[in-house]
């Protein structure tokens, strides 16, 4: 079992940067595909980047290619996420999740733990 909690989040402007970091318990973090998600309101929860247990390759929602950045210290049970460009449509609560030995995929249905959120807001 993995308690995620989340931190980072805050008010910036448009074109600027902000790094979310995930702290995770547990004694095999290692084990686990890491995620994060996002959810604006009144909409639904979506993918935004993972970070896949095994070798560490990583995939992106189209909307954050080339700005976005997902990073894990497995030392430190740390993942991270570096956000530059930043836009107001990226304006959402963000939430740290975590599978068991995934693939890594964008459904937020396969991600077993679920961290509280970080609020970051962009303003134009």
């Amino acid at each position: 079992q993995v308690q995620l909690v989340e931190s980072g989040g805050g008010l910036v402007q448009a074109g600027g940067s902000l790094r979310l970091s995930c702290a995770a318990s547990g004694r095999t973090f290692n084990g686990y595909t890491m995620a994060w998600f996002r959810q604006a309101p009144g909409k639904e929860r979506e993918f935004v980047a993972c970070i896949r247990w095994s070798d560490g390759t990583t995939y992106y929602a189209d909307s954050v290619k080339g700005r976005f950045t997902i990073s894990r210290d497995n030392v430190k049970k740390m993942v991270y996420l570096q956000m530059n460009s930043l836009k107001p449509e990226d304006t959402a609560v963000y939430y740290c999740a975590a599978e068991w030995r995934g693939i890594g995929t964008a459904a937020a249905g396969t991600y077993d733990y679920w961290g509280q959120g970080t609020q970051v807001t962009v303003s134009s």
